[in-house]
């Protein structure tokens, strides 16, 4: 079974990640890239991020390579933005909503404080009812914990 990784990540703990899975699953990576970037530290930040994420804006992204037919299962992540997931997400699934409709979906989400009801309104953006492995991991770049690693390997374990 074929497994492609798709991520959004601004300061690396998605990246971190993603790439462990990737390791643990022998999967692809796609990571995705908006044309413009979000501001990346201070007040700005958290201002334009939570507000592209509440609003749910759709940014253009740089081109990714990404074939659907080669993969049977799918896992999406991001960094969570004011409770909810990140906008480059929104516009891969966008862009790729029928060609996910018939792969097996998971998805994992890095925050540093309370994950809000992210995995909810992912699920319900997605399909409802259609991910089935989900995971919420607290700075796994910069804080590593055993919790963490602990978290990805399961999460890996059930993806096999």
């Amino acid at each position: 079974m074929k497994t492609a990784i798709v991520y959004y990540s601004m300061s690396g703990n998605t990246r971190y990640a993603a790439e462990k899975m990737a390791s643990l699953l022998n999967a692809d990576l796609v990571p995705l890239t908006p044309k413009k970037a979000y501001p990346d530290s201070g007040f700005k930040k958290f201002f334009w991020g939570g507000k592209s994420a509440l609003m749910g804006d759709k940014p253009q992204l740089e081109p990714y390579t990404f074939d659907p037919t080669a993969y049977d299962s799918i896992i999406l992540g991001g960094p969570v933005w004011a409770g909810t997931f990140p906008p480059p997400l929104r516009t891969f699934v966008e862009d790729n909503r029928a060609a996910l409709q018939d792969k097996r979906l998971a998805a994992f989400f890095c925050c540093s404080g309370g994950p809000g009801k992210v995995l909810e309104k992912f699920r319900a953006f997605l399909v409802p009812g259609c991910s089935q492995q989900e995971i919420i991991l607290i700075d796994p770049k910069d804080k590593p914990s055993s919790e963490n690693e602990n978290k990805i390997v399961a999460f890996c374990d059930a993806m096999r």
